[in-house]
């Protein structure tokens, strides 16, 4: 039984198969290869495109999902995680899927060995997922040739679990990664690190903006987003006519995280990856389910 509760739980062999597997499914339909399987979404956390986009690949493949809402389970009557697990696992589900604010719950879960367990998000330390589908569309955009690039992280990083998990899986894969920041949203970390946006933009191939979490931090920063914006929102006067690509994870704060000029600009790559991540998560799914 295997399992995805982050990137490092995949061998390079693994992942080569994910990328190779996510672009035949974007390329041609796929038969319904899940048809007899079940999974269950268990989502502590609100989310969009994470939860939306499991439940069109795992449909796309044939397979059932039922979504359940913790706000109105047993576990607002006092259950703890691990019965709440326990009792959906005694449904014989094929997987679950679980967003949560604590870093270590996937993990917990998995280590029941009761079904597979997939990360779709956990605290500020791990989100997969959208570690594959970002390596996907990079893949996918540089044809291949991902070596030696060098993208520049950019925003609060220390708050954002997609930043520590594609941290994670893009130097693996060989990239170079810059961390741009105020200082109070600078995680400890040995990769470069700068404080203002215009100082990288000569030196890297792709931005990664994250969203603006002001309300995470107890010390003022800044007066307002907007004056956030000022020092660390992609916009096209920034940018100029660099051939530098730009990725969000979403939810894209206009104007503070990326301008709305630049999101409607060819460089932009928010509804690529919307699109990947479906694709991405069709192939985690195969191999979960079908290839394990």
């Amino acid at each position: 039984m295997q399992h995805l509760v982050d990137t490092n739980d995949f061998s390079d062999k693994q992942i080569a198969d994910l990328l190779r597997d996510a672009k035949t499914f974007k390329t041609q339909r796929p038969i319904q290869l899940l048809r007899d399987k079940l999974l269950i979404t268990l989502f502590f956390e609100a989310s969009t495109r994470t939860r939306s986009s499991f439940e069109v690949a795992a449909k796309r493949l044939g397979a059932a999902v039922v979504h359940l809402d913790p706000s109105r389970s047993s576990t607002k009557k006092g259950e703890s995680l691990e019965d709440t697990f326990a009792n959906l696992c005694a449904m014989d589900p094929d997987g679950v899927i679980i967003r949560h604010a604590e870093n270590e719950a996937p993990g917990m879960l998995a280590d029941m060995q009761m079904t597979s367990v997939i990360n779709a998000g956990a605290g500020n330390y791990a989100h997969p997922t959208q570690a594959l589908l970002d390596l996907f569309t990079l893949v996918e955009h540089f044809d291949g040739d991902i070596q030696g690039k060098t993208i520049a992280i950019v925003g609060d990083i220390v708050s954002s679990r997609v930043a520590t998990s594609g941290i994670r899986l893009l130097t693996r894969m060989g990239l170079n990664v810059l961390l741009v920041a105020p200082k109070p949203f600078m995680p400890e970390s040995d990769l470069p690190q700068y404080d203002k946006l215009d100082d990288v933009l000569d030196k890297v191939d792709v931005i990664m903006s994250l969203r603006a979490q002001l309300e995470r931090h107890e010390t003022e920063l800044f007066e307002d987003y907007d004056d956030y914006a000022k020092q660390y929102c992609i916009t096209k006067e920034r940018i100029k006519n660099r051939n530098i690509l730009v990725l969000h994870p979403g939810p894209v704060m206009r104007n503070i995280d990326i301008s709305d000029e630049m999101l409607d600009d060819p460089r932009c790559k928010v509804l690529t990856q919307v699109k990947n991540g479906v694709y991405m998560r069709m192939a985690i799914l195969k191999l979960l389910l079908l290839d394990s």
